[in-house]
């Protein structure tokens, strides 16, 4: 057991890492079939030598592209959830929502994308 651990452990660095050098966010499949992955997405920041997670993602991506996502992220005074959703295809929409809880810090996303 003790194994296993810190084989993901030293996995999660690993990642942690290549997020960091990507400056890309980094899925790690939890769960998949043929309609769905299921994924979870860390939320790290780097300090010196060493990288924090300040929560994560889960989300959900279908092979048409679409996806959905709810996360939460501990690296202010307050956590922050946040919640949304993007179609799949050559043209892409895209709205999510987050918060802490405060009228002030709330925010509204939306895009497009547009492949060619």
């Amino acid at each position: 057991m003790r194994m296993k651990t810190a084989s993901v452990l030293l996995l999660c660095g690993l990642l942690a890492g290549a997020s960091l050098a990507r400056a890309e966010e980094v899925k790690v499949p939890i769960d998949s079939d043929d309609k769905r992955i299921i994924y979870v997405a860390p939320d790290v920041a780097p300090t010196g030598s060493t990288v924090v997670t300040n929560g994560a993602t889960v989300g959900v991506q279908r092979p048409d592209g679409s996806t959905t996502y709810g996360g939460m992220n501990t690296a202010g005074d307050r956590p922050t959830y946040s919640v949304g959703a993007s179609t799949g295809g050559d043209t892409s929409f895209s709205a999510g929502v987050s918060s802490d809880g405060r009228k002030e810090t709330s925010g509204v996303k939306a895009g497009v994308k547009i492949k060619f």
